[in-house]
C-alpha cells in the first residue's frame, strides 16, 4: 500500500497467497513452520518464546526493536489478522478482496491513529456469568444491570477476578489512575489490539509504556496458568490498555472492522 505498511498476523503458512493478494505484509506467529516469505517474531531482538502468553505482542516487540526505525516517517503502520481486516467504506462489493482497504482513505488525513470500532460488553449472556463468572458477579453485583457491565467486570469474568486491579497497581503514575477510571467507566473498548499509527514517535512511546508495564506484570503473574483466558493474560491486558492509551495520547479516528477467516474464504 502506498504510504502504509499493514502487517497481517497469521498462524498458518497456508494464508500466504491470500495475504499477498491483499497487499499486506505476511507475519507468521507461533510455533508453526513458515516459509521465508513471511516475517516472523523469532529473529533479531525478540521475545518469541513468550508468544503463547503475549499473543500478537511478541510481534509488536519484534517490530519495535528491529524494524520501527527503518520505516519511513509519515508511513501508516498498522495491523490486521487473518480473521479481522480494516473495512473499505468507499467500495460496495460482495467480493471480500474489495471490502478491505487497499489505500489510505482520505478521511484519515487529520488523524495520528486509527482504532478499530468498539465491542459492546453489556450483552454478556447470563448463562456465561453463571457458568464461568460467579466470583466476578459477587465482586460486582451491580453488573446485573447492563450499564455496570464495564471493562473491569468483563476482564474479571474472563481472565481472573482481581487480576486487572493487580496489574493496574504496577502501572506508571502517569497512567495508573486514568486507566483505572477508564476500565470502570466504559462498557466498551476498541477491539482486538487493532490499530494503525502514522507517527513513529507516538508508536515508540506506546511500545515503551506497554512493554515496561507487561514486564512488571510478568513478575506478578508469571507464566504458569491454566486455560486460554489466563495463559494469554499479557495480551489481554494490552488489549484493554491500548485503546485507553491512544485515546489519551493521540488524535484518533474509529474505523470499522470486517470479519472473515482467510482459511474459509474465496476472493
Amino acid at each position: 500500500m502506498k504510504n502504509a505498511k499493514i502487517f497481517c498476523l497469521c498462524l498458518d503458512d497456508n494464508n500466504l497467497n491470500n495475504v499477498k493478494e491483499l497487499g499486506y505484509v505476511p507475519v507468521g506467529l507461533g510455533k508453526n513452520n513458515f516459509s521465508k516469505e513471511w516475517l516472523t517474531d523469532s529473529s533479531g531482538n525478540n521475545i518469541s518464546k513468550k508468544n503463547p502468553y503475549y499473543g500478537e505482542y511478541s510481534f509488536h516487540y519484534w517490530l519495535w526493536k528491529n524494524e520501527l526505525e527503518n520505516i519511513r516517517d509519515n508511513t501508516w503502520i498498522g495491523f490486521c489478522t487473518y480473521r479481522r481486516f480494516w473495512g473499505n467504506l468507499s467500495f460496495k462489493s460482495t467480493k471480500f478482496n474489495d471490502q478491505v482497504i487497499k489505500e489510505v482513505p482520505k478521511e484519515w488525513g487529520e488523524y495520528d491513529v486509527i482504532l478499530a470500532d468498539k465491542i459492546d460488553l453489556t450483552n454478556i449472556k447470563w448463562i456465561k456469568v453463571l457458568k464461568y463468572g460467579k466470583k466476578a458477579f459477587l465482586k460486582n453485583p451491580s453488573s446485573i444491570f447492563k450499564k455496570y457491565r464495564n471493562i473491569k467486570f468483563q476482564f474479571d469474568l474472563n481472565h481472573g477476578v482481581g487480576n486487572l486491579d493487580r496489574a493496574i497497581k504496577l502501572l506508571n503514575k502517569e497512567d495508573r489512575d486514568d486507566f483505572q477510571k477508564f476500565v470502570l467507566e466504559n462498557t466498551s473498548f476498541n477491539q482486538c489490539n487493532l490499530f494503525i499509527c502514522k507517527s513513529k514517535k507516538i508508536l515508540d512511546r506506546y511500545y515503551t509504556t506497554i512493554f515496561e508495564w507487561l514486564e512488571k506484570c510478568e513478575k506478578e503473574f508469571g507464566f504458569n496458568h491454566d486455560g486460554y483466558g489466563k495463559t494469554r493474560i499479557y495480551g489481554f491486558l494490552a488489549e484493554r490498555f491500548m485503546p485507553y492509551w491512544f485515546r489519551k495520547n493521540s488524535n484518533f479516528l474509529e474505523w470499522p472492522i470486517k470479519f472473515q477467516d482467510l482459511n474459509n474464504k474465496n476472493f
